[in-house]
């Protein structure tokens, strides 16, 4: 049988599925039960220093191929996660869960940073790249590495804590984005963000979204997540948690080999529900099995090497 278990910046994962950022991670009940159905580990939906509204109706839009949402990081503020979502969810812990934190300055993220710090994540990931909510914030820190490198710096010296940077594709070159970070203190990463993306009603001659724009996710991201995994990995040789259109085992192999240690899911649920975490694990078990693999380490960033 393969060993699926995995060490991520020194946490122990009993295998490399994760909950993304945005899904079913609002309340400590919700994470327990991505747990319960097969994740490895879980992140929170992102966490503000005061509660955030997020955009108006209509936010989501999901068809067969692909997903687009712009919710917005709405949220009920540093308060809620430190009294309520880590406490609970630290009773009686049964996986990893990591912290992701959004806020619009480096000198936020770092004040961020300190209140998240004493809630005991076992790993805080800074979302540097969300694509919806520029309009509010501005472009996105993960778009110019000098801003990016900015934020890390400002956070690396409030936590000891492994610190993961959560990346945009919507740059043209992720891998010196991934290399300032990591000069500045980054321990590894998370990619991809959602890329830009727009549906119109036809009907109606205008778009689907209330914010107009959204973050595009779903099974036809894979290929740009595979790429900027295997970019960021080349740059830098940090763990990357590799997200993006992963939906089957299989999936999460293939990025895998592109340099991930961790494969997070999050519109995965909308396709296979919470379930399709311990199918997912199945289907790894499964294709490892038939090919004589024995434990992930033997595959992890093997592509690098073709």
């Amino acid at each position: 049988m393969v060993n699926l278990s995995v060490e991520f910046c020194g946490v122990k994962f009993e295998n490399p599925s994760v909950l993304a950022s945005g899904i079913l991670g609002v309340t400590a009940s919700s994470l327990k039960n991505v747990v319960r159905n097969g994740a490895g580990g879980v992140t929170t939906k992102s966490i503000w220093l005061e509660e955030h509204p997020g955009h108006k109706n209509p936010t989501m839009l999901g068809t067969d191929k692909w997903f687009l949402n712009a919710v917005g990081l709405s949220d009920a503020g540093a308060a809620k996660a430190v009294e309520e979502t880590f406490p609970e969810y630290n009773k009686n812990k049964k996986a990893p869960i990591i912290a992701n934190i959004v806020e619009t300055s480096a000198e936020r993220f770092a004040k961020l940073t300190e209140q998240i710090d004493k809630c005991e994540p076992d790993i805080i990931e800074l979302n540097l790249g969300c694509p919806n909510v520029e309009d509010a914030h501005g472009k996105p820190f993960a778009c110019v590495a000098a801003d990016a490198a900015t934020v890390v710096k400002a956070c690396r010296d409030r936590t000891g804590r492994p610190l993961v940077v959560k990346l945009t594709p919507n740059v043209a070159n992720i891998a010196s984005v991934a290399e300032a970070c990591a000069k500045a203190g980054a321990d590894g990463f998370c990619a991809i963000n959602t890329l830009y993306g727009m549906a119109i009603n036809i009907d109606l001659r205008r778009p689907v979204l209330a914010n107009k724009s959204g973050g595009l996710s779903g099974p036809g991201i894979k290929p740009s997540a595979v790429k900027a995994v295997y970019d960021i990995y080349r740059a830098t040789g940090l763990p990357i948690i590799g997200t993006g259109g992963i939906m089957t085992g299989e999936d999460a192999i293939e990025i895998m080999m592109a340099g991930a240690r961790l494969v997070g899911m999050g519109t995965m649920v909308y396709y296979r529900g919470a379930e399709g975490f311990g199918k997912v694990v199945k289907e790894m078990v499964e294709w490892c099995d038939k090919n004589g693999v024995k434990s992930l380490e033997e595959i992890i960033g093997c592509a690098q090497e073709a």
